[in-house]
C-alpha cells in the first residue's frame, strides 16, 4: 500500500474546516484554454484538482461532464496529451487526481500509464468503472509508481464491501452521495449524513462527498461529516459557458470555513 500520510491525504484532511475538491475535464473547452484553467484553479485555494480524461463511453457521468468530454474529444484530446495538461498543473503545486475509466488506461497500457501519471507529478487516480474485485493487475501499477488509487463507495454499497473497498483505498475514500450519474443537484439526499459516517466507521482516511453537490450550503451541510466536496458539474457548466469559474469556486471555498 502507499505509505500512510501521501500527499492527497495530507490535503484533504479537515481540521474542522471542509476541503475543496475541484474537478475540470482535460481538453475542455480547448487544450490552451484547458491548461489555464487548470492553473487558475490549482491556485484559487482548492485542496486538489481532479482532472478527466475524456471518454467516449463515461457511464457514470452526467450530461454536462459528457458533453464536456465530447467536447474535448473532438478537440483531439488523448490520454497522452491529458497526462502532458496533468504535468502543467501539477507544477503550481496542489495534488492533482486523474479521474477516466478503465478504457482508456488498457489502451494506453497500464503499466506505462502509471509510470508516466507519476512522472507528470500526478498524486492520484480514481477508476469509476473498476470494480476492487478485478482491479489487479492495473490497481498494483499504480501502487508501484507511488500513485494513490482511489475507490468509491455508494448508498448501495453493503458493509461488508465497504470494509474492503476502504482498506484498498489509499489517499481518501470516495464518497458517492447519490444513486446515479453526476450532475448539480437542488438538494443534496436525505441520508447522507449517516452514509459518511457509516464510511467513518470503517477508515481514516480523509472522506470526501461528491456527486450532485454544486451550491455554498451544501459545503455548509456537509462540514463536519466529510472531510472534502468534490464539485464538477457546476464548475465544468461554468467554463462551458465561457465564463470564468474562479467566483463560484471562491463561493464555495468562503462556505468550507
Amino acid at each position: 500500500m502507499v505509505a500512510e500520510a501521501s500527499r492527497l491525504d495530507a490535503a484533504l484532511r479537515a481540521h474542522g474546516d471542509l476541503k475543496l475538491v475541484a474537478y475540470m475535464m482535460a481538453g475542455h473547452p480547448n487544450r490552451k484554454r484547458s491548461l489555464e484553467i487548470g492553473k487558475k484553479l490549482a491556485t484559487s485555494g482548492i485542496a486538489a484538482l481532479e482532472i478527466g480524461i475524456p471518454f467516449s463511453d463515461p457511464l457514470a457521468d452526467g450530461p454536462v461532464i459528457q458533453h464536456a468530454g465530447q467536447v474535448a474529444l473532438e478537440h483531439g484530446m488523448t490520454v497522452g496529451a491529458a497526462l502532458e495538461l496533468a504535468a502543467g498543473v501539477a507544477t503550481e503545486g496542489t495534488p492533482v487526481v486523474l479521474m477516466t475509466y478503465i478504457n482508456p488506461i488498457l489502451s494506453h497500457d497500464p503499466r506505462r500509464f502509471a509510470a508516466e501519471a507519476a512522472q507528470a507529478g500526478v498524486a492520484g487516480v480514481i477508476v469509476p468503472d473498476l470494480p476492487l474485485e478485478e482491479s489487479e493487475p492495473v490497481a498494483g501499477w499504480l501502487r508501484s509508481a507511488s500513485l494513490d488509487t482511489v475507490f468509491m463507495v455508494a448508498p448501495t454499497t453493503s458493509r461488508e464491501r465497504m470494509t474492503t473497498i476502504c482498506e484498498h483505498s489509499s489517499g481518501f475514500v470516495y464518497c458517492v452521495t447519490v444513486t446515479g450519474i453526476t450532475g448539480a443537484r437542488s438538494e443534496l439526499p436525505p441520508g447522507m449524513t449517516e452514509l459518511l459516517g457509516e464510511v467513518r466507521k470503517h477508515t481514516d482516511l480523509p472522506i470526501a462527498a461528491g456527486f450532485g453537490i454544486s451550491r455554498p450550503e451544501h459545503m455548509k451541510s456537509l462540514r463536519g461529516s466529510a472531510d472534502a466536496a468534490v464539485v464538477g458539474s457546476a464548475i465544468v457548466a461554468e467554463i462551458d459557458k465561457g465564463a470564468d469559474p474562479l467566483p463560484l469556486v471562491k463561493g464555495l471555498l468562503k462556505a468550507c470555513r
